[in-house]
């Protein structure tokens, strides 16, 4: 069953089961109420009939008659009976005579008073004692009340609950068909987008209500993954490249020192190029692989408080013993006075990593320029600016520097892969921290760093 009719068959039976209740609370109420008061009625013209009628002041039996006469209406059928009760009377005989039932009178004399319903015909009587007799009044009448106006009560209340079921059940079916319809429409453009048109997107309206969040939602979804599809086509159709350079040169030169004998120094040139291509061709996997790792924020990373200028410290060590020729500044002026302003929660060899592409590629493409790095902190970050006086990056180009092997155009005389700033970015998420990269063609790029501070108890 689908869960449009659920609904909808929820909202019928909810309304009918609600309509019931309360119409059957309506009719019980007054018909309880019907009841009650009409007895309560006659009793009380039990009680004027039988001070009428055996009251021996006869003052007081005209003021009951009276009474009676001007402004009691007079019952349908109403009847009275009234019989003394001798301490000898036979009961069966009142009531053969009666034409009341046995137990109803003897009811009456134990209790004082008793009702009684033969079909139509409501009986109250009283026991009334006077100049020490014993006497019962009876007065009967047909509750027309009860007979006439509940049964047309009942009619009305019945035919509004069909009523209102009808209309109810049209509302419900038209409303669930109603909130449905964005739905349908979404799952039907949904089963129209596939990998091959997931460019595609769902229709979205200026309402505020769940339907158009989840629309938006989805939409965001499938703009993710786009970019993830367009992302690893170029990736694969990249990392192939890359790949496939080193290896045609190693497979190359194997073959040309295959074709006849050589010198041992013409193997050995040989190999050490072969060398040279393999560790090319290692150094990208073990790049990629990296990428592929930080690319991933849920992987288990084992974090140490560290200080980031220690690190800047030990990184630019290693740069001057691969690059002697490198011109790193690191200013300290900004340096705050507690060191544990410059302590964060981080794993050391990513960070070591992501300092070193940043120093890399700053010395590179500046043709080893002055490089200025620059450490500052606040109450709650740490932050970090490398400056360089290098190429600097076209603005055309600046939404694809995080994009796996985008190189800028103006980089075509300098070695590199394309790797190293998207896979900086994924270190820096992972530490909770934020990258930003201005850059001014033949003035410079500066990359900013922002880490949290550790939280130290």
């Amino acid at each position: 069953m689908k869960t449009q009719l659920k609904i909808a068959l929820f909202l019928i039976a909810t309304n009918i089961m609600m309509l019931l209740l309360f119409g059957g609370s309506i009719y019980y109420f007054l018909y309880n109420y019907s009841y009650a008061d009409f007895y309560k009625r006659l009793e009380t013209r039990a009680t004027i009939a039988a001070k009428y009628n055996f009251d021996a002041d006869k003052v007081t039996a005209e003021s009951f008659k009276t009474i009676r006469e001007e402004h009691l209406e007079k019952l349908t059928e109403e009847k009275e009976y009234l019989y003394q009760i001798e301490q000898n009377s036979d009961l069966k005989e009142v009531a053969k005579k009666s034409l009341l039932p046995l137990h109803f009178i003897r009811d009456i004399i134990a209790n004082a008073k008793s009702t009684l319903q033969i079909n139509d015909t409501f009986y109250t009587g009283i026991r009334y004692n006077n100049n020490e007799k014993l006497y019962i009044v009876v007065v009967s009448a047909k509750n027309y009340y009860a007979s006439h106006h509940l049964l047309f009560m009942r009619n009305i209340i019945f035919i509004a609950i069909v009523l209102i079921i009808l209309i109810t059940t049209y509302l419900s079916l038209f409303f669930s068909k109603h909130i449905f319809d964005p739905i349908k429409n979404i799952t039907r453009r949904v089963k129209q987008i596939s990998t091959e048109n997931i460019h595609l997107r769902i229709e979205e309206n200026n309402e505020d209500d769940e339907i158009s969040q989840l629309i938006s939602t989805f939409n965001d979804l499938l703009n993710r993954l786009e970019t993830a599809f367009e992302t690893q086509k170029n990736f694969i159709s990249n990392a192939s490249h890359e790949f496939g350079t080193p290896l045609t040169s190693i497979m190359g030169e194997a073959e040309v020192m295959l074709m006849k004998e050589r010198s041992p120094e013409e193997y050995q040139q040989s190999l050490t190029s072969i060398l040279g291509q393999a560790e090319r061709l290692n150094q990208i996997t073990q790049t990629l692989l990296y990428l592929a790792q930080t690319g991933y924020t849920n992987k288990r990373v084992h974090f140490e408080i560290l200080r980031t200028d220690e690190l800047i410290w030990q990184t630019k060590e290693m740069i001057d013993k691969l690059n002697p020729k490198n011109n790193i500044q690191i200013d300290f002026s900004l340096l705050p006075e507690n060191p544990k302003k410059l302590k964060v929660m981080g794993n050391k060899q990513l960070l070591y990593l992501a300092f070193t592409n940043i120093l890399n590629n700053a010395c590179k493409y500046s043709n080893n320029k002055p490089v200025q790095v620059t450490i500052a902190s606040s109450d709650n970050q740490v932050f970090l600016a490398f400056k360089d006086q290098g190429i600097g990056i076209p603005a055309s180009e600046m939404p694809f520097i995080y994009d796996p092997f985008f190189r800028a155009s103006n980089t075509r005389n300098f070695e590199g892969y394309g790797i190293g700033l998207p896979l900086t970015r994924n270190i820096i998420k992972i530490h909770n921290g934020h990258l930003q990269v201005s850059s001014v063609v033949e003035k410079g790029t500066t990359v900013q760093i922002k880490l949290p501070l550790a939280v130290i108890q």
